[in-house]
C-alpha cells in the first residue's frame, strides 16, 4: 500500500445539533436536524484528502466500539486507507456533541473524551506505505515523532489548535506550522495579534523558523516564510456554522503542498476550502468538493 498523505493523531465520532438559540439553564430546546459523523483534526484532513482523490492513511487511536467501528467505515468510505487505525478492546472512542446556534453560525463542543492511552506506530510497518506529506494534529506525539524519523524526506505540516506537549514541541520541528489565533496567544504572549500581527509572526518564526501560518477564523490569516510577511482575507461569507472549518482548511492547504503550489496560492485554495465549509451545518458533511473550491478560486482573485 502506497500513500501520498499520512495523517496521525485524533479520532473520534461527532453528533451535531442546530437550534434557533443556545438552551438557557432548565430548559428544553428542540431540533430538526441530527446529523452523526466521524471527527478529529488528523481524521477529518484524511477524509478530505481522501474525497479529493488523494491516496491518504490515517494513524490514531479509537474504541472498539460501534463509534469507532462507524468512524473507520466512514474513512474507507471516502477512500482513507486505515491499516494504521487502532480499534481497542477496552478504549472508547471520544465523541463530541456539538450544538450549532443557527443565528450567528457559532457552535459550542462538549467532548466525552477517551482515557490517555498511549498509541504507538510502528517504524516496520508504516515504511510500506512512503508518503510524500504527515500531517499532524499535535495528539499522539510519539507516533507523530516516529513518522518524522521514518520519513525523513516528507513535508510536514502541523495543526496546532492549542499549546500542549504535542503541539509546543513539534511546531518546533515542522516544515509548516499552521496554527489558531489560540496557539499564537498562548505561546507569544501577544492577545491582540491582529494589531500586532508582524510582531507575533516574528516570535513563531523564532520557534519554527521555517513557514508559519496563523488563522483567524473570520480575519482571515497572517503568514511568512521568514522572507516575507503577510495577510490575506477570509472569504467573504455569511456563516451558518464553522465546525471543522479549520480541519478542512489544513487538509486543504495539504492538498495544495502536495500539487506542488507556492505558499500564497496554496494559503488561497484553503482559505476558499475553509469558507465554503461554513456555509453548510455539520463537520464532515460542509466540505466542499475539490471542483467547487477551483471553480470559486477565479473570482476570488
Amino acid at each position: 500500500m502506497k500513500a501520498d498523505a499520512l495523517c496521525v493523531g485524533h479520532a473520534s465520532f461527532d453528533l451535531c445539533m442546530t437550534v434557533d438559540a443556545f438552551p438557557t439553564v432548565n430548559s428544553k430546546a428542540e431540533t430538526s436536524a441530527l446529523i452523526e459523523s466521524g471527527g478529529g483534526p488528523a481524521a477529518n484532513a484524511a477524509w478530505l484528502l481522501g474525497r479529493w482523490g488523494v491516496p491518504t492513511a490515517l494513524a490514531a487511536l479509537v474504541g472498539d466500539d460501534a463509534y469507532g467501528r462507524r468512524a473507520r467505515a466512514e474513512l474507507q468510505e471516502a477512500g482513507v486507507s486505515c491499516p494504521f487505525l487502532e480499534l481497542r478492546p477496552g478504549h472508547v472512542t471520544p465523541v463530541s456533541l456539538i450544538i450549532v446556534n443557527r443565528s450567528p453560525g457559532s457552535r459550542t463542543i462538549i467532548n466525552r473524551k477517551g482515557p490517555a492511552s498511549p498509541f504507538n506506530l510502528s517504524p516496520e510497518e508504516a515504511s510500506a506505505i512512503q508518503p510524500k506529506l504527515l500531517l499532524f494534529d499535535g495528539h499522539e506525539l510519539e507516533a507523530s515523532l516516529t513518522a518524522m524519523a521514518t520519513f525523513p524526506s516528507a513535508i510536514t505540516l502541523l495543526d496546532a489548535g492549542s499549546r500542549r506537549e504535542g503541539t509546543e514541541m513539534l511546531a518546533r520541528r515542522v516544515q509548516y506550522l499552521v496554527c489558531s489565533e489560540r496557539f499564537a496567544v498562548q505561546t507569544t504572549g501577544e492577545k491582540d495579534v491582529i494589531t500586532h500581527w508582524r510582531a507575533c509572526l516574528d516570535r513563531l518564526h523564532a520557534l519554527n523558523g521555517q513557514v508559519v501560518v496563523v488563522t483567524l477564523g473570520g480575519q482571515g490569516l497572517i503568514f511568512t516564510d521568514g522572507r516575507v510577511q503577510g495577510r490575506m482575507p477570509a472569504l467573504a461569507v455569511q456563516p451558518v456554522d464553522t465546525t471543522a472549518a479549520g480541519d478542512v482548511f489544513h487538509g486543504a492547504l495539504a492538498y495544495a503542498l502536495l500539487e506542488g503550489m507556492d505558499l500564497e496560492p496554496a494559503l488561497h485554495l484553503a482559505t476558499v476550502a475553509a469558507g465554503l465549509s461554513v456555509q453548510k451545518v455539520g463537520g464532515r458533511p460542509s466540505t466542499p468538493e475539490l471542483a467547487a473550491v477551483l471553480g470559486a478560486i477565479p473570482h476570488e482573485r
